[in-house]
């Protein structure tokens, strides 16, 4: 079929019959990348599109979402394992994956000329919701890029594989089970929350578009709650 003729009725049954086999969660992947494919092509490639059509599609609530967030000593583990490895970047992406909230391919994709300290910002395109964003940094993220080399114009020069084996050997040797690199974003969100933002502030950090789905990915420590409850 001629792509300029796609409609949001083909992809809703597409997404219906891959509900069929496939987890929510797996067919909100898809569409979300195939929403990005016909972005870029349109916005890129100059193809034809007159409009995106999974814009209008409802994507299906992923089920069993997870909720994991650094135990107690866990993040310091980590960091221990991590600078003992090979790769001089892996330590570095895991502080700024929680610092930042931002995904493993917005850090890969991360260029030194998208990033101002001056400002305190660093700029996103072309993101997994297809909208570009900015990022506030942190103090302790910035100390953490002014502490890297810049041999080439990614700030984290290396590949997603390269990440993905750095990280399971990190995690193994730091003895921690059940920990995903992703849960470092929901860690980062939680925080962003537990420190008083609001979920508009959060929301434009983070680039989540639905709030529901904000609100699925936070789980904020009782304790931490608790002590800023106290201050009032």
């Amino acid at each position: 079929i001629d792509v300029r003729y796609l409609n949001k009725h083909q992809f809703n049954q597409y997404r219906d019959d891959r509900l069929k086999n496939v987890s929510g969660g797996s067919v909100c992947a898809e569409l979300a990348l195939m929403k990005r494919v016909l972005k870029t092509a349109k916005k890129r490639w100059g193809v034809g599109i007159p409009y995106n059509p999974i814009l209008e599609v409802e994507f299906p609530i992923s089920s069993n979402p997870r909720n994991r967030r650094l135990l107690d000593g866990e993040l310091e583990r980590l960091l221990t394992a991590a600078s003992s490895q090979r790769n001089i970047y892996i330590a570095h992406i895991i502080e700024f994956a929680i610092e930042t909230g931002m995904r493993r391919s917005e850090i890969l994709n991360l260029r030194w000329v998208d990033v101002d300290l001056d400002s305190g910002f660093a700029f996103l395109f072309d993101t997994k919701n297809g909208e570009d964003r900015r990022v506030p940094l942190t103090k302790s993220a910035r100390n953490i890029l002014l502490r890297l080399p810049r041999p080439d114009e990614g700030v984290f020069p290396i590949s997603a594989n390269c990440v993905r084996l750095a990280w399971e050997r990190t995690r193994n040797k730091a003895g921690i089970s059940d920990l995903r690199f992703h849960d470092l974003r929901h860690e980062a969100v939680s925080r962003f929350f537990e420190m008083g933002m609001s979920v508009p502030e959060v929301a434009l950090i983070s680039g989540h578009k639905d709030v529901r789905q904000l609100f699925r990915y936070t789980h904020l420590n009782p304790t931490n709650v608790f002590k800023k409850y106290e201050a009032f």
